[in-house]
């Protein structure tokens, strides 16, 4: 599988219960349940008890190729018994979702059947584990399928269109809760792309610049390394103080903020931090902007930073994105730790950091001990 695993917290709505019944119910849920639209993915949801409570949830992508669908399925299902079982709770039954658009050009429900094999090797691998499938669903961004209807079809010539967005009772219930759908995982992901154009490159050469320079003094003497960390430390302070002074609209169109924000950056800065961030001592330093109002200004700069790591430097946007990641979870945003995260797994599967942290917020682990480490190691910096 390409893609990484995430381990879902169950979404919980105090005082104001929903019933989800059928499967148009089922697929306006989905998206309020994970926060997001899971366009490319595969998500199982657990259920417990004879009445259906939903539990524990999973998702991972599609793989492209259909050699890898059976290994998919399987590693789907045990993940999505073996987190629960740690939770406790090992589920009774489980709810899939397949989940994408259709090419351009394309119709919905040539997508449905083209996915239909896999839905049933997910059903077939669940039920090996004693999890019976007891609904599985095909979503694209307007419309679903049905595939436990039978022959897999419904009403109708066409597919069934989801319920008008806000107008379910599953809408209401999220906005009782105060919780909101973010846009789709596609969205969010475009966020940490990498430039491209001219300003790309400029950038990788003053990526080139950077590594001529600094990457000596990295390596050099003791002396020099923590000159050279002074050094990035008091550049991201400056550029932060930049950022604080632009700051972020509300409810922004993405594009037109991360715009902004990459506006604020000269090819220069951008590459003196994202070759000093290569430094795991200063990396850790800088992911002690964690927490209050400098949270959210720094997850902008780290953002902007990924995105400035062009062409052959593209696998050294894992150090921002980690941080990106880390101060996400610091400050309870679970959905976008593990995008960020993911990301940086995909670009260094090897860096530790980031394996460490998609895995504890999987595991749902409180990261107040970490930010307890990381504020120690601030206060010992600044005192030296």
């Amino acid at each position: 599988m390409t893609q990484h695993s995430e381990s879902i917290t169950p979404l919980t709505v105090t005082d104001n219960r929903v019933t989800l019944s059928g499967p148009a119910d089922l697929a306006d849920a989905l998206p309020y349940l994970l926060g997001y639209h899971p366009d490319d993915s595969i998500v199982l949801l657990g259920l417990h008890g004879p009445q259906g409570r939903l539990g524990g949830r999973i998702r991972t992508g599609i793989p492209e190729s259909e050699a890898n669908w059976p290994e998919a399925a399987r590693q789907l299902a045990g993940c999505l018994v073996d987190s629960s079982s740690s939770r406790g709770a090992r589920p009774d039954a489980a709810v899939l979702y397949l989940c994408q658009d259709p090419p351009e050009g394309g119709e919905p429900r040539e997508a449905a059947e083209r996915l239909r094999p896999l839905a049933q090797l997910v059903r077939t691998a669940c039920g090996e584990l004693d999890v019976p499938v007891y609904e599985a669903l095909y979503l694209s961004r307007e419309r679903f399928l049905s595939y436990s209807a039978p022959q897999g079809r419904i009403e109708g010539e066409e597919m069934s269109v989801l319920p008008r967005v806000g107008s379910s009772p599953m809408a209401a219930a999220a906005t009782y809760a105060g919780l909101h759908v973010r846009g789709s995982l596609r969205d969010m992901r475009q966020r940490l792309i990498p430039l491209d154009g001219e300003v790309a490159v400029q950038q990788e050469r003053g990526l080139d610049e950077a590594v001529a320079g600094l990457a000596p003094r990295m390596v050099g003497p003791r002396l020099e390394q923590d000159r050279v960390r002074d050094e990035m430390v008091h550049l991201i302070d400056r550029l932060l103080d930049r950022f604080r002074r632009v700051p972020a609209p509300r409810d922004p169109e993405p594009s037109a903020a991360d715009a902004r924000d990459d506006a604020l950056l000269t090819s220069a800065e951008a590459a003196r931090v994202v070759v000093g961030l290569q430094d795991r001592m200063t990396r850790d330093i800088a992911a002690g902007w964690m927490e209050g109002p400098d949270a959210q200004i720094a997850l902008r700069l780290w953002r902007a930073l990924a995105r400035r790591c062009v062409g052959t430097f593209e696998a050294h946007a894992a150090a921002p994105l980690t941080l990106a990641g880390w101060v996400c979870w610091s400050t309870g945003d679970d959905v976008g730790a593990r995008v960020s995260l993911a990301r940086a797994l995909d670009l260094d599967p090897e860096y530790v950091f980031a394996r460490l942290l998609y895995q504890a917020c999987n595991d749902e682990i409180d990261p107040e001990p970490l930010r307890a480490s990381l504020r120690r190691q601030w206060a010992a910096h600044r005192a030296r």
